[in-house]
Parts: C-alpha cells; sequence; structure tokens
C-alpha cells in the first residue's frame, strides 16, 4: 500500500473548493456548486442499461428516445475530499465520461480530469465498464487507481479488453478485502462489505464511507434483503444516509422475465421492512439505481408520491451530502 500513498499524493493536488447545504435537484443540474467540506454527489441514479433502455418499446422509454433527459446517468457516487484536494468515483459507468467532468466542475480550480481513485462494486456492464474511456483509444490515461476485490481484480487482470489497461498502466488496481477499512485520509475511510448478488465474473461489494463527521451506505445491487448476513434495518442505524439499491418498484414492470433471474429487493418490500423505523431512521433512506421502467423515476407519480409520504426519499441527480 505504500505505493497506492504515493500515487494519492502525486495526484491529490486539484483544489476542490466549497460545499454548500444540500441543493435542489434544478440548482445543482443547472450549475454544480463547487464544495468546500467533504461531501458525497449524486453523480446518477439508475440502473446498469439507463433509460432509454436498449430496445425499449414501453411508454417510459418511448418519447426519451427523441427528448433525451440529460439528467438520467446510470448509478454513480462522486466523493469529494477538499482538505485533501481529493476527488473520488464509486462506480465506472457507462456514463463515466460526464461523470468525471462533472465531478470536476465541483471542485473549484481543478484541472485533472482522473479521479483519484475508482471504487468498483461488481463486474456487471453498469458498475465497471465505464473503464473502457481510460484506455489508449480514448483517455489513455496513466494509472489511475481502481479499487476491486479478488475475483473482480483478477477478472480485470485476465480478461480483454480490460487486461489492456493493466498491461499499459491505464490503471493501477488497489486489492480490496471484505470489512478492511482503506484510508484515504485521516478523516476519510472506505470500508468494503460482501453482498449476495448474481456473481457471475466477481463478487459484488456495498461500501460504508466514512467522513470527518458522517457516514454513508452504498449499496447499488443486491438480492434480497433476507439474503444478507447482516441486518439492514441494524446497518441503516450506523449510518447517516444510506443509498439502497431501488431497481424495481414492484412485480409489475416485470412482465417479460422472471424474478429469478433479477431478484433485488422491491421498494415496496423495503418500505414495508421499514414501515416501523422512527421517521429519523426513514429519512436516511435514498433509493437509488432504479430501473428505466420504475414509476419512481416519474416526480409526478402516484409510487413516487407513496415514497416520499412515507417517509423516504429518491436520490437525485447531483445532490450533494456533507459527511
Amino acid at each position: 500500500m505504500k505505493k497506492f500513498y504515493f500515487i494519492l499524493f502525486l495526484m491529490a493536488f486539484s483544489s476542490c473548493a466549497p460545499s454548500h447545504d444540500r441543493p435542489s435537484q434544478s440548482e445543482s443540474a443547472a450549475k454544480p456548486k463547487t464544495i468546500i467540506e467533504t461531501s458525497l454527489i449524486v453523480l446518477g441514479t439508475l440502473q446498469d442499461a439507463g433509460s432509454p433502455h436498449i430496445a425499449c418499446k414501453k411508454d417510459c422509454c418511448r418519447d426519451l428516445f427523441e427528448n433525451q433527459d440529460k439528467n438520467r446517468k446510470v448509478v454513480s457516487l462522486g466523493l469529494v475530499d477538499p482538505k485533501n484536494k481529493a476527488k473520488y468515483l464509486f462506480e465506472a459507468t457507462p456514463d463515466m465520461s460526464e461523470q468525471m467532468k462533472k465531478l470536476k466542475e465541483f471542485c473549484s480550480g481543478d484541472s485533472i480530469e482522473t479521479p483519484n481513485g475508482i471504487f468498483l462494486s461488481h463486474a456487471h456492464i453498469g458498475h465497471y465498464t465505464g473503464l473502457m474511456y481510460l484506455g489508449k483509444e480514448a483517455m489513455n490515461a496513466q494509472k489511475v487507481n481502481v479499487f476491486a476485490m479478488p475475483v473482480m481484480k483478477r477478472f480485470l487482470e485476465e480478461n480483454g479488453p480490460w487486461s489492456q489497461l493493466v498491461s499499459n498502466q491505464n490503471i493501477l488496481i488497489q486489492e480490496l478485502s471484505d470489512k478492511n477499512p482503506i484510508v484515504l485520509s485521516s478523516d476519510l475511510k472506505i470500508i468494503p462489505f460482501k453482498v449476495p448478488h448474481r456473481d457471475e465474473y466477481s463478487e459484488t461489494v456495498g461500501y460504508t464511507i466514512i467522513g470527518p463527521n458522517k457516514r454513508a451506505l452504498f449499496i447499488p445491487d443486491i438480492d434480497k434483503w433476507e439474503k444478507w448476513d447482516r441486518n439492514i434495518i441494524a446497518e441503516i442505524s450506523e449510518v447517516d444516509y444510506a443509498f439502497i439499491d431501488a431497481t424495481f418498484f414492484d412485480g409489475n414492470e416485470l412482465n417479460n422475465r422472471p424474478i429469478s433471474e433479477i431478484p433485488h429487493p422491491f421498494m415496496i418490500e423495503s418500505m414495508a421492512l421499514f414501515a416501523n423505523l422512527p421517521s429519523k431512521e426513514k429519512s436516511k433512506i435514498y433509493f437509488i439505481h432504479l430501473n428505466h421502467t420504475n414509476p419512481a423515476l416519474n416526480s409526478g407519480s402516484s409510487q413516487t408520491k407513496q415514497i416520499l409520504e412515507n417517509g423516504f426519499n429518491i436520490a437525485g441527480i447531483y445532490d450533494v451530502f456533507k459527511l
């Protein structure tokens, strides 16, 4: 890890400046506010294939193919550490080019495009394929730190085109291990933890992100909560923000694929599980990773109204959360 810290030192001269309280979605989407405190930024809220979804003929996508919504990006969080002049990405999505640019805009005077590190959760298309833009056909980046679990690391090292990123030193893979913290600075650390999911090519992790004053939970992908060996309610009690899997609102969206192939927790299941939590605990929850069919993407839907009236939140693009 000595090599890693030296690399961080060399990369960490971008200046990230001021943060304000969490802005409204329309405010922040129009013009990112520079950040002066360690903060998380929502850089994407959608399931892997985005919205509009390829080959979709449903009403949820039909108009979007002609009238794109620029705020619809695949799930990602940005982490800004102004004190140490550093910035990080969680997930390397197909929208990473714009997400990197937007993250830089939150950092005043920052001329460096690449983040100081990219944390990957698993090997499904919306969570790692943005790494391709770091290769020689695109940015030809130099030694970008990519944090990955052991099986994910081997997958990248042993399979093209990702192995070329490694051999050309476009990326340097920093190996993670379950529940072992990565210390980024004196007041910022990241703890990966394994979660059950479809692990065809790699294990899957969520993250606890610990700042100087607050903590956040990030679980964009998981199978049903009861399959996890940890209690999600207990985990939420330990943090200030919980960004959790909300791929589908309910089973009515799945009229062409069996749920056994995509066993995410439905939002209605999560809300039932959390129904008896105090309002303070409910307010920590920000649903994220929404499928293109999820009616909660529509701010005027009855489902969105139900979520908000029950005391929960839906993550909004470019929302800022102080740590």
